[in-house]
């Protein structure tokens, strides 16, 4: 049996959550929604109009409007609207309920709003589909654990995290505030 130590200091303090967009096909403003939330250098209002305008102005397929949802979340969730993100990553479940990416980042949003139990799901959800960016579902798995009292669980999230994307500078930095002790 291992038993599992970790530093004083608080992940919420020291990580951040990961986030990731998702691939939009064609071109248009879906496709700039998509490259700004990729980019993540923008102006907030231009980047997340740019998104809304390709919501209400574009003809997509489910998964383009789903991902441009995703992405639109993605913007508003780093400009610290989580409200708005949360209910981009709703709709985009409605219309893709698989789509990975948008758990992963509905988990991240709870996180930035420091609502570590409610992040839980959506990224278990996150990474039972298999999101693309299903290392970063467990590394922000690993936060909401640790915050919530799972300190083992957080420790092999870490681990997994980097298992998954190795040297990853975020989760070895993580992993460093452990000690395992048998």
């Amino acid at each position: 049996m291992y038993r599992i130590a970790f530093a004083a200091l608080a992940a919420a303090a020291t990580a951040t959550a990961a986030s990731a967009q998702v691939f939009v096909i064609g071109g248009g403003l879906a496709k700039d929604c998509y490259e700004d939330a990729l980019r993540g250098n923008y102006q907030y209002r231009s980047a997340e109009e740019t998104c809304s305008r390709a919501l209400r102005e574009e003809t997509m397929s489910r998964s383009n409007r789903a991902a441009t949802y995703v992405n639109r979340g993605v913007i508003r969730m780093r400009g610290g609207d989580y409200d708005t993100a949360l209910e981009d990553y709703g709709k985009a479940v409605e219309l893709e309920p698989d789509l990975g990416a948008a758990y992963l980042n509905e988990g991240a949003a709870h996180i930035y709003r420091k609502d570590f139990a409610s992040a839980l799901e959506p990224l278990n959800k996150a990474i039972t589909l298999g999101t693309t960016d299903v290392f970063a579902a467990y590394y922000n798995r690993a936060i909401a654990r640790e915050n919530t009292g799972d300190v083992p669980g957080a420790y092999y999230d870490f681990q997994k995290a980097l298992e998954l994307k190795p040297d990853w500078e975020l989760a070895e930095r993580q992993l460093k505030r452990f000690t395992v002790q048998q």
